[in-house]
């Protein structure tokens, strides 16, 4: 079941009990939310896992609260509020918890601004390839809204053509190439500001 998918009749069905559509948010949400969360917890694998476990048993616990019509029934931006509260709750265990937190605090608001004011400089494909870069892309992916992270996965990690694409998602070429050249413009923006603003050297 994709991710549109979690709309009114989804939520009915998950509120009374149906095994199929709680199953399914857990398949669909575990991979966004764990490159969400990782990089916010400080790359601690562990903890990370914690908090994708526990955002999504609040998640069934709260369901009621998860409005589809405001969110176009996308419900990871609901999942991604209520996994900053256990982000914020782990973190809390560490010393160095309120640079952490207060840094992708700070990313928020800009990449907000940033997504807001894209320029139209596409980001050169290459960049997405480099060795180099790799720990970088990595942390630029985890925070692309998911269909920006979505097309540039298919395109780029799977190889699939914008065809192939397009006829995957039933929609059209002209259509997905201009997912793409927003995505790509995501991206640039994204990696930027990070690489302005992050260190990534690992943990002790």
């Amino acid at each position: 079941m994709p991710p549109q998918t979690f709309d009114e009749a989804w939520k009915r069905r998950a509120l009374a009990g149906d095994r199929e559509a709680v199953d399914c948010l857990a398949d669909v949400a575990v991979a966004p939310l764990y490159r969400f969360c990782f990089y916010r917890v400080g790359r601690r694998h562990d903890e990370c896992e914690e908090v994708v476990q526990e955002t999504l048993v609040k998640a069934m616990r709260d369901l009621e609260r998860y409005e589809p019509a405001r969110s176009g029934d996308d419900v990871f931006p609901w999942l991604t509020g209520l996994a900053r509260n256990e982000i914020h709750r782990v973190l809390n265990r560490h010393k160095a918890s309120a640079n952490l937190e207060q840094f992708w605090q700070r990313m928020d608001e800009q990449l907000r601004s940033l997504y807001g004011a894209l320029d139209r400089e596409p980001f050169g494909d290459a960049l997405l390839e480099r060795e180099e870069t790799r720990e970088m892309v990595n942390a630029t992916m985890s925070q692309l809204p998911a269909h920006y992270r979505d097309a540039l996965e298919a395109k780029y990690m799977f190889g699939q053509s914008v065809r192939e694409i397009a006829a995957a998602v039933k929609t059209t070429e002209k259509a997905i190439e201009s997912q793409l050249t927003r995505a790509r413009q995501a991206f640039r923006a994204t990696f930027l500001a990070l690489v302005e603003n992050l260190s990534l050297e690992p943990n002790g």
